[in-house]
């Protein structure tokens, strides 16, 4: 009951905005580190960037769309009225989120990989993620007139 009272309860709505925030947070601190490596290392900067935009669209296209199609079903199907601020994730997308900030974080510092592929893997994976969050800030906007329409 103690749990229930200190849940951090938000609305749908609000939750796809949180959900929102958080993807673009992520995608712009990829795309200013992909670009800083990138500027730190100009040699083919045009090779290194259209790699980057083709590769962020295709992953968007065939894996984060239906990622986030798939977290956006769920928190309309969410049961409570007020889920938990934390729950636009499952935990299997946390566990995954947290394994790849660590690899990111690790590459990186480890130097396995250099800053050129660094780059181009960093810009590659904000690109999908900043898309996303448009998909939540949509689905977020538009919430309330989904609900009133059935």
């Amino acid at each position: 009951m103690l749990l229930y009272k200190l849940k951090p309860g938000v609305s749908k709505q609000l939750l796809f905005f949180i959900a929102a925030l958080i993807w673009t947070f992520a995608g712009v601190m990829l795309l200013f580190k992909g670009y800083q490596l990138l500027s730190s290392n100009p040699e083919n900067i045009w090779i290194k960037l259209t790699i980057s935009i083709i590769c962020g669209v295709l992953f968007y296209v065939f894996i984060f769309s239906g990622i986030s199609y798939k977290h956006s079903t769920r928190i309309k199907l969410l049961v409570s009225e007020k889920p938990c601020a934390f729950s636009f994730f499952n935990w299997k997308s946390y566990l995954m989120m947290s394994l790849m900030i660590t690899m990111g974080i690790g590459l990186r510092i480890s130097g396995i990989v250099s800053a050129g592929i660094l780059s181009i893997l960093y810009i590659t994976m904000g690109i999908p993620l900043l898309t996303s969050a448009l998909r939540f800030y949509s689905d977020g906007y538009n919430f309330n007139n989904t609900i009133n329409k059935k």
